[in-house]
């Protein structure tokens, strides 16, 4: 019964972090789809580039909150369904990887920093704090978002070993944080370049935005007409 529970609460995990809130948040604020601008991730890195600071910020909240929420349920809940520290670690998993591959946005999610960041501050507060500093430090120094990311996400496995041990978290951590550095390929690949996108760079307006408004086409068809005839 113990293991039906656990499978559960990771499936609960799981679907939970499927829930992509840049695409929710942006629907409901009348927003392009992150995913057709900018990086095309659904973030809130990239909903910042849409020009709303409330949509990226409530996105920001929503994409930690989902993936510290079921882990502190799990928590909560471990002595009365009997959770064990590695049921709790396969929770936190199951909602980042929920944010990456999206059983409700047709599997295709976004890179999950926030959502790590708010798996990482439920198993380990003093391990996420630590994470959250290193990526500020970055960013606040190179202004690349993708930069900090990655850096963060290579400390964090290796804070959880040094400072408190190889924990039944730690597995779920450096899992967590190979994904987060391997779907930023891209943006490694950008860095390298020099092409990625700084923090705060609104995306590029897209073609649509430049495109004759269909009325006017018409007025100017219709001129054309009137001298032909």
């Amino acid at each position: 019964m113990d293991l039906l529970y656990a499978a559960a609460a990771v499936l609960a995990a799981y679907l939970i972090g499927s829930l992509s809130f840049a695409v929710i948040v942006s629907r409901v604020m009348g927003l392009a789809d992150p995913r057709s601008y900018g990086s095309k991730n659904p973030g809130a890195t990239n909903v910042l580039r849409s020009g709303s600071k409330a949509a990226a910020i409530l996105t920001l909240v929503l994409d930690a909150l989902k993936g510290y929420v079921p882990v502190v349920v799990a928590i909560v809940l471990a002595k009365r369904f009997g959770f064990g520290e590695w049921t709790i670690a396969w929770v936190g998993l199951a909602a980042f990887v929920g944010h990456l591959w999206p059983v409700f946005f047709r599997f295709e999610g976004g890179k999950g920093v926030a959502t790590a960041a708010g798996v990482l501050l439920a198993l380990n507060p003093w391990l996420g704090v630590a994470t959250l500093v290193s990526w500020l430090l970055i960013a606040a120094f190179f202004r690349y978002s993708s930069l900090a990311s990655i850096v963060a996400a290579a400390f964090a496995p290796f804070y959880q070993l040094l400072i408190w041990g190889a924990e039944p978290m730690a597995l779920s951590i450096g899992v967590m944080s190979l994904l987060l550095i391997w779907r930023h390929e891209g943006n490694i690949r950008k860095l390298l370049a020099g092409t990625e996108s700084r923090i705060g760079a609104k995306a590029p307006a897209t073609a649509a935005a430049h495109a004759p408004h269909p009325h006017h086409h018409a007025q100017r068809h219709g001129h054309h007409k009137g001298h032909s005839k």
